[in-house]
């Protein structure tokens, strides 16, 4: 009984799903005809488009520079990086198991 209950319940989540899929295919058909017909003047206003607020600096000119820097460390630097946080915390050494009596 519950397999049948599970099958009827994918199904109609299936059938929302599809019907959602075709709903925005539409709706974006119709933005991008609606967007090809525009004539230079209207495309010229929105280029000039006010960008994010996270993406100004303090005097509102747009940032060049990236806004997140990654550098890799080796997988040791890491776990010492990690050992040093941890025993700073309190939690003493990690890999002594040894308890004093």
């Amino acid at each position: 009984m519950l397999h049948l209950l599970y099958i009827f319940a994918f199904t109609i989540l299936a059938v929302l799903a599809i019907v959602n899929l075709v709903r925005n295919l539409i709706s974006l058909g119709i933005e991008t005809r609606r967007v090809g017909g525009r004539t230079a003047e209207s495309t010229q206003g929105q280029s000039r488009r006010v960008p994010h607020p996270e993406l100004l600096d303090e005097d509102g000119n747009v940032l060049d520079e990236p806004l997140l820097v990654m550098r890799s460390i080796s997988i040791k630097d890491a776990r010492e990086q990690l050992d040093a946080i941890y025993e700073s915390s309190g939690g003493g050494n990690p890999l002594d198991d040894t308890k004093d009596d």
